[in-house]
């Protein structure tokens, strides 16, 4: 039986990123999974960044990279289908939420997270557990985490060979 070629339904948004390593781990992982990544400006750093190219290493040529001048150019203009915002604090339980093909993961600012208003504006949030010892999981290991939870949630067998 011949197996097709898995697309990622997924994509990944970041809002207004300050630190260029984690960036760029996340667009290994975007590599890694064939998902979109989608860029808020303003960066805390420069896409040229050694910093953010040495964390991605070769893989940015893979990448399905967008970057945006704001959040409402984003939104006018890749017209995600639904927005599932994260947070440390608010929101479903990640292994609570039903995620569906499409869905664009929100995640915000390493020193801020994301602003108030968006958990206002949409309705769909999620959150990572954790124990009362840290305030927050780094921003890379929380997309991996979200992502590879989102994919979980398929109905079809996912395989990136």
């Amino acid at each position: 039986m011949k197996q097709e070629k898995f697309t990622n339904p997924f994509s990944i948004v970041l809002f207004e990123p300050e630190i260029p390593p984690n960036t760029g781990n996340i667009a290994r992982l975007c590599a890694g999974t064939d998902t979109e990544l989608h860029l808020i400006k303003p960066l805390g750093f420069s896409i040229s960044d050694k910093h953010l190219k040495r964390a991605g290493l070769d893989y940015w040529p893979k990448v399905k990279l967008s970057v945006w001048e704001n959040w409402q150019d984003y939104k006018e203009n890749a017209k995600p289908r639904r927005l599932v915002t994260t947070s440390a604090k608010r929101g479903t339980h990640l292994f609570d939420f039903k995620f569906l093909p499409g869905d664009h993961l929100v995640l915000g600012p390493e020193t801020r997270g994301l602003p108030g208003w968006m958990f206002d504006e949409f309705e769909h949030a999620v959150n990572i557990p954790t124990t009362d010892n840290v305030r927050s999981l780094n921003l890379s290991t929380s997309a991996g985490i979200i992502l590879y939870q989102a994919l979980s949630c398929l109905d079809a067998e996912v395989s990136f060979k």
